[in-house]
């Protein structure tokens, strides 16, 4: 457990590529792959000056593709060093054969993931397509609203990732441009206080211990295959204890308490929006618009979409009118998105009714304004008075015909 400081933060502004950047450091991990994409490219620029003036002591390894950026990662993390790396978009994309290959060998690396569109047409600017496109790939899934999560939540990622009812790998997701490449207010802890709290990653084992041999990536024929996805399966299933566990160790450090999910004016809200990630800042303002006009609106941030909270989404959604989800990246074929189709499925699997309509936004880095949520919010109180939900069920918000 750790107790907590009393040493003040140090309030910077910063960019949140440079708040990845310094969590980083004040994490000095044992290893960093890199490979440049925009807008992820901040990231690992501004840690190879830190390695170069040497005010870390990681070893930083400049390869040629995302591929080799995560491979590269694996055989250090299997060596037992504590490993990370950051991309987004495309180079994610590049390294979607590594991803199960980490996740299958039990490898506790954390990733930042600065979200942006896949091509074509090309496009670099903000969704979630590309960690939705991973999304079922074994890794833990952590998204940020704001600067402030952005360094918070890659710091707590390594706890997440190293506990031993884990040990998988993690992605902290945050958007480009709109966080990564904007200054926002980040309150950072002494770093005394963040390497106490990360502590010393202490490997259960290592292809470089000699004296106990271990066979890592071997071949597994059917007779033991099952068994291991099955053992994946429970293991990110133990994220919905972690992370509550240890973000009330860093709140007690930080003063800022996370969950798996975070409400917003829904005790007594009719109609809900749920929605992932930078957007929620503007859900926020539609929903105090809408209460000054007696409108009963709420708001569900999903902090971590992998596992997927189902519980705790019901749980605070449950006897709403209507509600909307949010998502930022679209499933081509399916009857809605990642968060809209997650959420009707926790419903119905627990026999509650729950009238929900599914809007994708803000595709390509459109930008989304709380004008547009507060039309969203009057069509879920039409559904709540109508008790009907007009076709189709799924929308684009804001779209040009």
């Amino acid at each position: 457990m750790v107790e907590a400081m009393v040493k003040k933060p140090i309030v910077k502004a910063l960019e949140g590529d440079k708040a990845v950047t310094e969590a980083i450091r004040q994490i000095n991990p044992d290893v960093m792959a890199a490979y440049p994409v925009t807008p992820q490219t901040e990231i690992v620029m501004e840690f190879a000056e830190l390695v170069a003036e040497g005010l870390v002591d990681t070893e930083y390894i400049r390869v040629e593709s995302e591929h080799a950026a995560m491979s590269s990662c694996i055989g250090a993390a299997s060596a037992g060093a504590r490993a990370m790396t950051a991309t987004c978009g495309p180079g994610l994309a590049l390294m979607w054969e590594t991803l199960w290959v980490t996740s299958g060998l039990r490898c506790p690396i954390v990733m930042a993931v600065v979200n942006r569109s896949l091509s074509a047409p090309l496009n670099i600017l903000t969704d979630q397509t590309d960690m939705m496109g991973s999304r079922d790939s074994g890794w833990v899934q952590i998204y940020a609203e704001n600067h402030q999560e952005v360094y918070d939540n890659f710091i707590q990622a390594v706890r997440i990732a190293e506990h031993p009812d884990v040990m998988l790998p993690i992605m902290c997701g945050h958007a480009g441009f709109v966080l990564g490449h904007t200054l926002g207010r980040v309150e950072v802890l002494p770093d005394e206080v963040v390497r106490k709290f990360v502590g010393e990653y202490k490997p259960l084992y290592s292809i470089l211990d000699i004296e106990h041999p271990k066979t890592i990536g071997a071949y597994d024929h059917w007779d033991y295959f099952f068994e291991h996805r099955r053992q994946l399966f429970e293991a990110i299933n133990n994220v919905l204890r972690v992370i509550p566990e240890i973000a009330q160790e860093y709140g007690k450090i930080s003063g800022r308490y996370y969950g798996l999910v975070e409400s917003y004016r829904l005790d007594d809200a009719e109609v809900a929006i749920l929605i992932i990630g930078s957007g929620a800042g503007a859900c926020r303002e539609a929903v105090d618009a809408m209460r000054q006009k007696g409108v009963k609106a709420g708001m569900l941030k999903v902090r971590c979409f992998r596992p997927f909270p189902a519980d705790e989404i019901v749980k605070a959604l449950k006897g709403k009118k209507a509600v909307a989800a949010m998502d930022r990246c679209e499933c081509f074929g399916g009857e809605g998105g990642p968060l809209f189709i997650e959420a009707c499925s926790a419903f119905f699997n627990r026999g509650l009714p729950m009238k929900m309509i599914d809007y994708f936004y803000g595709l390509g880095g459109r930008d989304t304004v709380p004008s547009e949520f507060c039309d969203i919010f009057r069509e879920l109180f039409q559904i709540a008075e109508t008790d009907k939900i007009k076709p189709p069920l799924v929308r684009y918000l804001a779209v040009r015909e």
